[in-house]
């Protein structure tokens, strides 16, 4: 299998080369040369497997052989080893037709772990076999911060550093990046918004001296390692709910858009998705770019659900190259646009393909309040964070949808809401509308105890190239 850049200037390379770029050196994103299809049958004979195997099968054809079968499995039945629930993503059931996937039993409590504990061991047995070192640099506005630190915190060959936008994550979100004292983990607060933490990564990919001075990669979901685990329980709740011969609807709380785009390349391989539902707060990019066309940055705004506090989706960037078949010079005008006008327009025909797939709906944050407080009062005292109920109003918007024949679809499709984060990580908003303060779980029981470790760094490229290489690289000559 090879990988090309999105932006269709840099050469093919196999998955372990996606894996340690990255990005691309043209600034694109690397995407598989095509996608494997299961029949009705094969997807028939992996119902009822454990979760790593499933994974094992789903992700085996995407990386060919490098690393190994043996290798491949070994690194997935270890990644999933941890997890708090044997199901690693179990599905619950709110009402009729309506259910939620909780992503939220790994170490760190959000659906990032069910990658990261991957990624983590993907690239501890790809540096070994190399004899090589690299540092991880990724950007958070929440949750794959912490979620990348514990899947590499202690490794021999790699090092870490996390920007987070200072002040703009909830509590637990921040304490659990900055109280993790190993010295391979390195947190820089950035005095900016997480679209300016994430400006810094790209650019710092694009520094070829400091690349010289620090061996760079990705531990966002501009990495393709990052995303390809995330197509798995795609595919584990479909089955689970009767696929292949029942089709199901997803409602995914989208920021970067790396989610709901594992979601897409399910589809793609033959995972019974009827829709994706992408559900946006108030930083509403992806529903207005997704329902009109026009791609226009706002303003970001804080709100009760930080991991979707984002005006540019890097992930988004993948599915243009899919809906302009594939043609990298399209893509890269488009970025142009967006990094000089701040905008741009997706062409017609490509806007009607992602209609076929796509539905999106934007999520105040009254809305959002009263989601939690009404899924508490009406399923037994279930409590879901901020996100979750972004996704849970937004299902019930499509809904709404569909009985007043706005749109085409079967209302008895089993509509499956992403549960991206667990409750206790955003307790103030919780309790706030439901009155109920989740506790944390027992491991993370003294995290507010725990000395925190972390840097504040203007938003500018030099200090946050500093205060890397004084921590990881050799001295620029």
């Amino acid at each position: 299998m090879q990988y090309r850049s999105t932006r269709g200037q840099s050469e093919p390379v196999d998955f372990v080369g996606a894996l340690l770029n990255g990005l691309a050196p043209d600034g694109g994103l690397y995407m598989p040369e095509s996608f494997p299809r299961f029949s009705a049958d094969q997807w028939r004979a992996l119902r009822g497997k454990p979760y790593a195997e499933l994974a094992f099968e789903v992700m085996r054809p995407f990386v060919a052989g490098s690393p190994t079968d043996d290798a491949l499995r070994s690194i997935l039945h270890k990644a999933y080893t941890g997890f708090g629930h044997p199901a690693v993503t179990p599905l619950v059931q709110l009402g009729p037709n309506r259910w939620v996937l909780e992503q939220f039993h790994g170490p760190t409590l959000a659906f990032k772990d069910v990658a990261m504990q991957v990624l983590g061991r993907l690239l501890d047995h790809v540096l070994e076999q190399q004899e090589r070192r690299l540092t991880l640099i990724g950007a958070t506005s929440g949750d794959t911060g912490s979620a990348a630190i514990e899947a590499v915190r202690g490794r021999d060959r790699c090092s870490i550093c996390i920007l987070h936008p200072h002040g703009r994550t909830s509590e637990v979100q921040r304490r659990q990046m900055t109280t993790v004292a190993e010295p391979n983990v390195l947190n820089l607060a950035v005095e900016g918004s997480f679209d300016d933490c994430q400006a810094l990564v790209k650019a710092m990919f694009a520094d070829t001296a400091f690349r010289d001075d620090v061996p760079l990669s990705g531990v966002n979901s501009i990495n393709w390692a990052r995303v390809l685990p995330q197509t798995v329980y795609y595919a584990a709740a479909a089955l689970a709910l009767g696929g292949p011969d029942r089709p199901v609807r997803f409602v995914v709380p989208s920021g970067n858009f790396g989610n709901v785009l594992a979601g897409w390349i399910a589809k793609q391989m033959g995972v019974p998705i009827e829709r994706l539902i992408v559900a946006s707060n108030r930083n509403d990019i992806l529903t207005r770019a997704l329902n009109t066309g026009r791609h226009d940055l706002g303003e970001v705004h804080q709100t009760f659900s930080p991991s979707m506090d984002i005006q540019v989706s890097s992930n988004f960037e993948r599915l243009l190259y899919e809906l302009y078949q594939r043609d990298g010079n399209a893509v890269r005008n488009l970025m142009q646009g967006l990094k000089t006008d701040q905008r741009f327009e997706i062409a017609p025909d490509a806007l009607a393909m992602a209609h076929r797939a796509f539905s999106a709906y934007r999520v105040d944050e009254h809305q959002t309040l009263q989601t939690i407080g009404e899924v508490a009062r009406t399923c037994n005292g279930y409590l879901v964070d901020p996100h979750t109920a972004v996704g849970v109003h937004a299902a019930d918007q499509h809904d709404a949808a569909l009985a007043s024949g706005q749109i085409e679809g079967d209302a008895d499709t089993p509509t499956v809401v992403l549960a991206t984060a667990h409750p206790a990580k955003f307790p103030d908003a919780v309790e706030k509308a439901s009155g109920v303060r989740p506790p944390l779980p027992a491991h993370l029981a003294d995290l507010y105890d725990r000395p925190e470790r972390f840097d504040i760094v203007p938003n500018a490229l030099e200090n946050v190239e500093s205060a890397i290489r004084n921590r990881f690289g050799a001295p620029r000559q």
